[in-house]
């Protein structure tokens, strides 16, 4: 993070699990204004689970969240996605028999009262996926899995929220989609946005990213930059990412 940015999302000493098992332990990380950080790890390394117990869909035994200058720890799920944080889930979870613009306008329920904002959010959607502005009427099971995966980012950008959580973005889609996708998020960089990515991709979390942290056994074992990936990190995150 950058030394100079308050943090947008900071976690300490998280323990979240379900039923009587924590699936992460103790986890700590934060991602500052405008930064993209990246969650990598194996499958069951417990990624999921902190995008989950930042959003309140896990219960946490121990430690805080914090999002901007609000304690969400306690918070329920629908308070924290009215402006706080949204996510892009893994597997898009779009509501087929509704068209592209009705999946996008779900995510802006809490803004229902302000047309004019509603209306630039919807610009800045379709500004980012051009695509979409084709397709806005179009039943989304009628879509590409790429151009799906555009309508999840989509929503999640219709919440306007402080930190964007992403949930494997690249998963599934062809080199055509990832490229759009992976191009989407350096915009939304460019935007000042702040994501914190979980992926599997190292290609895509080293483009997008100025931060990694490797997850193994639902605990953090690394951090790192791209740089020290590029320069020879690589044999690190072999040993956990296989």
């Amino acid at each position: 993070m950058n030394e100079q940015s308050s943090p947008v999302l900071e976690i300490s000493s998280l323990s979240a699990g379900y039923g009587r098992f924590d699936v992460v332990r103790d986890i700590g990380l934060s991602v500052g204004k405008g930064e993209a950080v990246a969650l990598l790890g194996p499958n069951g390394a417990g990624k999921t689970t902190v995008l989950r117990a930042i959003m309140g869909l896990v219960k946490q035994r121990r430690g805080l969240i914090r999002i901007g200058d609000t304690d969400v720890s306690d918070l329920p799920t629908h308070r924290i996605a009215r402006g706080l944080a949204a996510i892009a889930p893994e597997g898009r979870r779009l509501f087929l028999d509704q068209s592209v613009e009705d999946n996008l306008l779900l995510g802006a329920l809490h803004l229902r009262h302000d047309r004019t904002r509603v209306e630039r959010l919807l610009t800045s959607v379709y500004d980012l996926f051009p695509v979409l502005r084709n397709y806005r009427h179009r039943l989304s099971s009628f879509l590409s899995g790429g151009e799906q995966q555009m309508v999840a980012i989509g929503r999640m950008l219709m919440s306007d929220p402080e930190i964007m959580l992403l949930d494997e973005p690249s998963v599934a889609l062809s080199p055509v989609a990832v490229d759009i996708v992976v191009k989407a998020m350096l915009e939304l960089r460019k935007r000042g946005a702040s994501l914190l990515l979980v992926e599997q991709r190292i290609d895509v979390a080293t483009r997008v990213c100025d931060r990694l942290y490797v997850m193994a056994h639902g605990e953090i074992v690394e951090e790192m930059t791209p740089e020290i990936v590029r320069s020879g990190g690589m044999s690190i995150l072999n040993k956990y990412l296989g």
